[in-house]
């Protein structure tokens, strides 16, 4: 991490700097004893900034500041766990199918373009719907963890399909190592640069996707998420009530951390190539 950072130029420092302050927030932070921020009435309504509560609170009585500090964490979980999901399934699947090559490949490949190719948005609204707003953050993430493994599936196998027939390979073949063998040890440890800006992407994917489906009013009612925030907010009619630290804090914190997030890859993917030499 050091030679990373003493390489790497100002928009991957500012993308880590910005991640590790948010990822502070929703798992450190969030650790501190404090109320449920999402039972009703534990404040007074409407109050503005103070000591107390920094950002105010709701026109339900509660707290802002911690409802804010909840929503970073259960949106970065959400996150973390469909890139994690996502981005280790698919790049079994395409560096097993790239690998194994013939039938194995095309019928593994034939469900990954499947996946790509269905619009995954509408059938995202049918299943929260079919949940009826009582799932939690494991289930949400579940949900959009079916279409977060296709895309790197797909771009790993390429990957795979060169080095197959390189001569550290077959050396693993002769020396008695089955496929999966070969893919963990051999192959995979090639993939870890590209798996890494993989899964950051898909963590900025997987965050933008429940804030969709939260705006249109399909995340759980009772997940206290960042897209859920601007949701209740705009709900209660915050904006008419000049409640600005209500409806402007997971604005605000959403743009912050899509702009971090957003720099991390650049950055690294920047870091990537100018490793290699281009």
């Amino acid at each position: 991490m050091k030679k990373i950072w003493k390489n790497s130029n100002a928009r991957f420092r500012i993308g880590l700097i910005i991640t590790l302050i948010f990822l502070f927030i929703g798992f450190v932070i969030y650790f501190i004893p404090h109320a449920d921020p999402f039972t009703y009435n534990t404040y007074a309504n409407k109050l503005g900034a103070s000591i107390e509560h920094p950002l105010g609170t709701t026109s339900m009585g509660q707290d802002v500041l911690w409802m804010l500090v909840e929503g970073i964490h259960n949106s970065l979980s959400i996150g973390l766990i469909v890139a994690a999901i996502g981005t280790v399934v698919g790049v079994f699947v395409g560096l097993l199918a790239g690998f194994a090559g013939g039938i194995l490949d095309r019928v593994l490949m034939v469900i990954t373009d499947t996946f790509i190719v269905i619009p995954s948005l509408p059938i995202l609204i049918l299943m929260t719907s079919l949940m009826k707003g009582t799932s939690t953050v494991i289930l949400l993430a579940l949900v959009l963890a079916m279409f977060a493994w296709a895309w790197p599936s797909r771009q790993i196998r390429s990957m795979s399909l060169t080095m197959r027939e390189r001569d550290f390979v077959h050396v693993a073949k002769f020396s008695g190592e089955n496929t999966v063998e070969i893919i963990v040890f051999e192959i995979l440890p090639y993939a870890l640069t590209w798996s890494l800006s993989n899964f950051m992407n898909a963590v900025l994917n997987a965050i933008a996707s429940e804030s969709s489906l939260a705006v249109l009013g399909l995340s759980p009612a009772d997940l206290v998420s960042l897209g859920n925030m601007i949701q209740w907010a705009r709900d209660r009619n915050a904006i008419f009530n000049r409640q600005w630290l209500w409806i402007g804090s997971p604005v605000v914190a959403t743009v912050i951390l899509f702009v971090g997030l957003f720099l991390l890859i650049t950055g690294y993917n920047d870091y990537l190539q100018m490793k290699r030499g281009r």
